[in-house]
């Protein structure tokens, strides 16, 4: 049986309608920017992600997982996805998959959440905390209930042994070592 809407009022805000919501990969994006070279940005996103949002009554009480194929990681320049791709960075013969497990949930305004968890990425599983957004949900035009939500962190690459560099001439280094995570979301229920 379908539910009447994808959310929900609780104290006067819009949260998602409880239940468990699978991530829609076709309409989902995992994306990072890095500094390059000291004076840009450089961006490139996972193309194949799957995961699970269960919404609790109490939001505290939710959970998320998200799975990133590391192999999926592209930039649009051939040269540059696979140096990311090798030991160098990602390592995906070795560690095919990148996972990101919440741990708590603490609200922060109406629509805005901090979602404390842990990011396993080439073997090592160190803390991420997430600022997350709910951007609200709808029933689609083929009736099905979906939710949707942005979240951003900022970590520091060289925690997870993502290491390779190479110093600069002028000064500085090739690869920034903070990298920015920006996730946009939608789910369906069940």
């Amino acid at each position: 049986m379908a539910i009447a809407t994808p959310v929900r009022i609780v104290g006067g805000h819009e949260l998602p309608a409880v239940g468990t919501w699978t991530i829609d990969p076709a309409h989902s994006q995992v994306t990072v920017e890095v500094r390059h070279m000291m004076i840009s940005k450089q961006r490139g996103s996972f193309e194949e992600l799957s995961g699970t949002i269960v919404v609790a009554d109490k939001l505290e009480d939710s959970s998320v997982e998200v799975v990133l194929k590391t192999a999926s990681f592209k930039t649009d320049t051939p040269d540059r996805d696979k140096h990311v791709r090798s030991a160098d960075f990602l390592g995906v013969e070795q560690f095919p998959e990148a996972v990101f497990k919440s741990a708590s949930l603490t609200q922060r305004s109406s629509d805005r959440w901090t979602v404390a968890g842990t990011l396993a990425l080439k073997g090592i599983t160190k803390p991420v905390t997430l600022e997350v957004k709910f951007e609200g949900g709808l029933i689609d035009p083929w009736g099905k209930p979906r939710i949707a939500f942005s979240a951003t962190a900022e970590i520091d690459r060289e925690e997870w042994g993502v290491s390779w560099n190479m110093p600069l001439a002028a000064g500085g280094i090739m690869v920034g070592k903070l990298v920015t995570l920006m996730i946009d979301a939608q789910a369906t229920l069940g």
